[in-house]
């Protein structure tokens, strides 16, 4: 069993995996000019690298 900041970790990977597929799914297709799809490819990057940072500490954790 991991202690509970290994559990709000994988609680915020899956919060950020959810918020990307609705940028990818559903705002970028949304967005009414250019502005709004610039803003939501920015913050679709932001997520990814989230993500990424995320599954880095988590394996980090894991493995101890």
């Amino acid at each position: 069993m991991y202690d509970n900041n290994v559990y709000n970790l994988m609680l915020q990977l899956t919060q950020e995996h959810k918020s990307l597929w609705r940028i990818k799914n559903m705002y970028k297709k949304d967005a009414e000019n250019d502005e709004e799809r610039a803003f939501w490819d920015k913050l679709e990057k932001d997520k990814e690298e989230h993500i990424k940072e995320l599954t880095e500490l988590i394996k980090s954790r894991v493995s101890e």
